[in-house]
């Protein structure tokens, strides 16, 4: 499903995605409105698997028609597709349960591969908008606010302690540099307790705390595998415990909650 003000945009995409032979568009929108009326008078079986929405809307705008989405057709997965690459855009769409941030820039094979990945289930964040997010979150550029750090599951972020060494699944000697500070990074059981939400989480082990933040970095499978030496169907294979044991829905959610908690700190 097509979310956007501009038609001739909308025509554009529709004739990238529908020129494969696997994706087709089932329904059009002008905004976040109209998107939310249309898929309540679709029949569930022929809902969209992927909505492709756009950020500013007249009515209701894409951050949050994609939190109405995420709500009530958790079926369907939102891509937010702008011209913006502005932090508060890319941070509240993947606050508001977007499975993927990419820029309208993109090139039409990224566009339908992210299509296609987040029909399957995964997740992408663009490596321009994960960058930006580095950029802003680790140098103190900007902080989030208590009242807006919030889980996906609606708790409060509580600030990691930061150093390795506590009670959990053991320490790691890893030089934290994927946290942007220099220090080790957390263990195993400060990750599952970061975020004070009430919700039960797993310790992690080593090698899925070094996971996670690679996951956090913007790196995919493929680079992953590559960093560590592994085959990617044993990264996908941390990924998903990862993802079962912090509750969390997919990688982009994964992002956000190192985010969110404090994981990834300040310069």
């Amino acid at each position: 499903m097509l979310v956007d003000d501009q038609h001739l945009l909308r025509m554009g995409f529709r004739l990238i995605l529908e020129g494969e032979e696997d994706l087709e568009v089932v329904a059009e929108a002008a905004d976040g409105i109209e998107a939310l009326q249309t898929l309540n008078a679709l029949p569930p079986g022929q809902r969209p698997d992927v909505v492709l929405m756009d950020v500013r809307m007249p009515r209701m705008d894409g951050i949050e028609a994609t939190t109405k989405v995420v709500e009530q057709f958790p079926q369907t997965r939102v891509i937010i597709l702008t011209t913006f690459d502005l932090d508060e855009y890319a941070f509240s769409g993947l606050q508001a349960g977007a499975s993927a941030f990419l820029l309208k820039d993109v090139t039409p094979e990224d566009l339908v591969h992210a299509v296609r990945v987040v029909a399957e289930g995964d997740a992408v964040v663009a490596p321009r908008i994960t960058q930006r997010l580095l950029e802003v979150y680790l140098r103190g550029g900007a902080r989030i606010e208590p009242s807006a750090a919030q889980s996906p599951s609606g708790g409060a972020a509580r600030r990691a302690r930061g150093a390795a060494g506590g009670a959990g699944t053991g320490t790691t000697d890893a030089t934290g540099a994927a946290t942007g500070t220099g220090r080790p990074l957390p263990d195993g059981r400060e990750i599952a307790e970061a975020m004070d939400d009430g919700v039960p989480r797993e310790p992690l082990t080593q090698r899925e705390t070094e996971m996670l933040f690679a996951v956090a970095e913007g790196l995919s499978n493929a680079e992953i595998a590559a960093k560590f030496f592994l085959s990617e169907a044993t990264v996908k294979t941390h990924v998903r415990r990862i993802l079962t044991k912090l509750q969390l829905r997919d990688r982009v959610q994964a992002v956000v909650y190192v985010f969110q908690t404090g994981l990834i700190g300040p310069l």
